[in-house]
């Protein structure tokens, strides 16, 4: 009998995307981890019990591929979370190289549109399904991530016009914008005082920063037919950072 709950994972060979495999698992996914980085993809499905492949999402005959050999594989997936994306450092627009928005572009934007493609056509054939596309609270205004921004504020159009184009053939589609996550760059980052300023947890409502586990956590609901009735929306995980940036010009958050 075919698995009724098996769930693609691609970027899953680190960060957000390997916590998202191991939480799915968890909550007892069969978790497929695809990743350019193919030894990682196998390490993370083998401490989750998955299955691992390797695909570039920039190459459409890669990832089509990569959903046909799934299915005959593993099986028809229920789910698919695209989390991969590459990043981009704080530089002035002037000093960003072309090639770098080129590159950050066809990572983070063809590439969430080239999988939700090959795997959502597929999903909404069988007339069912759930895509969870990785965003990012810079969509939702200004940063000096002047490409990073623009491509995640894309990736959350892009998915609610899907979610419009397959919901009426059962496939529903979201997206979640983590705040500072707490993935092994970021807390070496924040430990070194590289990228972020002494007070970074104190500018969240909550005081402290993302735990990946806490973001797979909202990943994982909006897969499940617990989230049966949504579709098209931006779920926000950021501790309130959002929510407290605004303080800044009173004073800031009121601590205890």
């Amino acid at each position: 009998m075919q698995d009724l709950k098996i769930a693609v994972v691609i970027g899953g060979g680190n960060g957000i995307g390997a916590a998202c495999c191991t939480v799915m698992h968890a909550h007892g996914w069969s978790v497929v981890v695809a990743d350019k980085d193919e030894a990682a993809a196998a390490a993370v499905a083998d401490r989750a019990g998955g299955r691992a492949f390797g695909v570039d999402v920039t190459d459409g005959d890669a990832v089509a591929r990569l959903a046909m050999e799934v299915e005959r594989q593993v099986g028809a997936p229920t789910a698919l979370v695209v989390s991969s994306g590459i990043f981009q450092a704080n530089m002035p627009v002037e000093q960003t190289p072309p090639d770098l928005f080129d590159r950050i572009m066809a990572v983070n934007v063809r590439g969430t549109y080239l999988a939700n493609r090959a795997f959502g056509e597929r999903m909404a054939a069988l007339g069912r399904g759930a895509i969870v596309n990785l965003s990012s609270v810079t969509a939702h205004g200004s940063t000096p991530l002047n490409i990073y921004g623009p491509g995640k504020s894309a990736i959350i159009t892009m998915s609610k016009s899907f979610a419009g184009e397959w919901g009426g053939r059962g496939v529903r589609v979201n997206t979640v914008s983590p705040g500072i996550t707490l993935v092994p760059r970021v807390v070496e980052r924040k430990r070194s005082g590289d990228r972020y300023p002494a007070d970074l947890d104190a500018q969240m409502a909550l005081g402290r920063c993302v735990e990946p586990a806490e973001v797979a956590e909202a990943v994982e609901f909006l897969c499940s037919p617990r989230a049966s009735a949504i579709t098209g929306t931006d779920l926000v995980v950021d501790c309130g950072w959002m929510t407290g940036a605004l303080w800044a010009a009173y004073g800031g958050l009121r601590q205890r």
